[in-house]
């Protein structure tokens, strides 16, 4: 059965357009709130919620306290907080349920609401199509005897301050480091920083100025020239640059060069080989360059991959009994040190790694080269861009044979189709990705 709201990563959409409109957001939260009443009849509940920094979250986590109280369960309100953070907390604290207002690293337009299961872990799909089921029947509050309670807790970003530092190895610091950290404007703002100059670096903080429209703005993971610019200013070792919510990672050295999320998985599996402790192998996804699975299976490490969505990566790790995967986007998973992908957390991984290498990040990613790739963001209106792409995917793949491969899937949260044309010649990724692009966007 296909879910209706739900996408790769919870629901998401502009901010005042459906599905993100405090009516369906208060329903959401019922409905929500009701599957987790049915599923334990003995106890009330008890929902952990946070949020970004968007101006929207306000208005969103009104509405979906709104909503989980009239269905009888009890909110605890962090305020912003990055999403692996409402996963860890809801884990720490017991919690039936974590809730995430955010969008990731979409602009401040949009938002979205992301649900985690007890123990910290992505919410089952058929939980998923239980809360829709649920938002079908009409909305019955609880008598007053029966509402749930809300209020805000203290402390939340510390103790998540905490278990980031302890994903580090305790007899290590980073004091021979500089290092230029970029929020993004978003949730980590006034965490990734500290947890970093707690650890012993010296910290330059950028993109940690939120206002509620700032997020993304031209800064964090998805616009890493702001931070190359800062780490060659600063004279930096090395820079992070985390996205809106504070699961997805991007390096750049103290040369200015930036490494995607492929390249900083291989360095932790890297590292992890040599020490012999890497258990199984690496899941990527069908976007993860095909040059690095080749670099990895020379360092005999079995790689497998994925649908694209961080969910997808960690339903094969947990089926394979594996532990470090992620996508080229930047969200990277390392199930020994978390149950979701953490930007912080990774970004530490990687520091580690290094210094278990004895090697700078240049270094440790030389043996081998990204494959081009060209990645096209197509805008479409609910055509059928398979009908139109399909004479002239059928022509790049005939051409490619041998010689590299064509993506092409549909974005999860936006009404976007990604063409991705990876070859072993970057005019031949370029010629093709175009091609097809093209083709799609005469009928969207």
């Amino acid at each position: 059965m296909s879910r209706k709201y739900f996408g790769t990563d919870g629901v998401r959409g502009e901010v005042g357009q459906f599905p993100i409109t405090p009516e369906f957001i208060l329903k959401l939260g019922y409905a929500a709130g009701r599957v987790l009443v049915n599923h334990d009849k003995q106890h009330r509940p008890t929902v952990l919620i946070g949020k970004d920094t968007r101006i929207s979250g306000y208005m969103l986590e009104a509405a979906l306290q709104a909503g989980f109280t009239a269905a009888g369960v009890n909110v605890l309100l962090t305020g912003p907080l990055p999403t692996p953070g409402i996963a860890y907390l809801t884990r720490a604290l017991r919690l039936e349920a974590g809730v995430m207002i955010s969008a990731s690293h979409n602009a401040f337009q949009d938002n979205g609401i992301k649900f985690f299961a007890e123990g910290g872990k992505k919410l089952d799909d058929a939980i998923e199509l239980e809360i829709e089921a649920m938002l079908e029947q009409p909305m019955l509050t609880n008598a007053s005897v029966q509402l749930g309670r809300a209020r805000r807790i203290d402390g939340a970003a510390e103790r998540y301050i905490e278990f980031c530092k302890s994903s580090f190895p305790f007899d290590r610091n980073l004091k021979s480091l500089k290092l230029v950290v970029d929020c993004a404007n978003g949730a980590t703002y006034h965490i990734a920083p500290k947890v970093f100059h707690e650890l012993g670096a010296e910290v330059v903080s950028i993109g940690a100025s939120p206002d509620g429209y700032n997020i993304n703005d031209k800064v964090g993971a998805t616009h890493p020239k702001t931070l190359q610019m800062a780490v060659l200013e600063h004279h930096a070792d090395y820079g992070i640059a985390l996205d809106g919510d504070g699961d997805r990672l991007m390096m750049v050295d103290t040369h200015g060069t930036v490494y995607d999320g492929d390249q900083l998985i291989y360095v932790i599996a890297k590292a992890r080989v040599a020490k012999g402790e890497l258990k199984g192998g690496v899941v990527g996804t069908v976007m993860t360059n095909l040059a690095m699975e080749l670099a990895l299976q020379k360092q005999g490490v079995k790689f497998d991959r994925a649908k694209v969505g961080d969910r997808y990566v960690l339903e094969m790790l947990n089926s394979n009994g594996w532990q470090v995967g992620g996508e080229a986007s930047g969200h990277i998973l390392c199930l020994d040190r978390h149950s979701t992908g953490d930007g912080i957390i990774s970004s530490l991984q990687v520091l580690s790694a290094l210094s278990d290498l004895g090697l700078t990040l240049a270094e440790a990613c030389s043996d081998w080269q990204p494959f081009p790739q060209t990645l096209i963001n197509v805008r479409h209106n609910g055509c059928d861009w398979k009908a139109a792409s399909a004479k002239s995917l059928l022509a790049a793949q005939q051409a490619l044979q041998g010689h590299g491969r064509v993506v092409l899937r549909p974005s999860g949260t936006e009404p976007v189709v990604r063409v991705m044309v990876e070859a072993d010649d970057k005019s031949l990724a370029e010629t093709w990705a175009q091609a097809i692009a093209k083709a799609i966007e005469k009928v969207a």
